[in-house]
């Protein structure tokens, strides 16, 4: 596979980017390289090869969720340093327009 102008533009688009110049070259450059690398593992003798599905062998044991309260209302206040009876005070960060 070739990569083109075009397709370096369409993932820049995709993800929002822009490459001009200089830029767009390496990142073709770049883009290439890692296919040719790909496309050297398409000529590897695989067979008879497991497929590798997971790192290791461990299995993750899972706990089941309980929930718990660990700091009290009044306790999570206490340090706070501007407070209204049960709420934090933040200054506005967000502006109208």
């Amino acid at each position: 596979m070739e990569v083109t102008d075009e397709l370096v533009d369409k993932l820049a688009n995709l993800a929002k980017l822009e490459f001009d110049g200089e830029k767009k070259t390496r990142i073709k450059d770049d883009f290439q390289k890692m296919l040719n690398f790909i496309e050297k593992l398409d000529e590897v003798d695989t067979t008879g090869v497991e497929p590798l599905i997971h790192l290791s062998d461990t299995i993750t044991e899972f706990r089941d969720d309980q929930s718990a309260t660990t700091v009290t209302h009044e306790e999570a206040l206490k340090n706070a340093p501007q407070k209204d009876s049960d709420y934090f005070k933040v200054p506005k960060v967000l502006s109208k327009g």
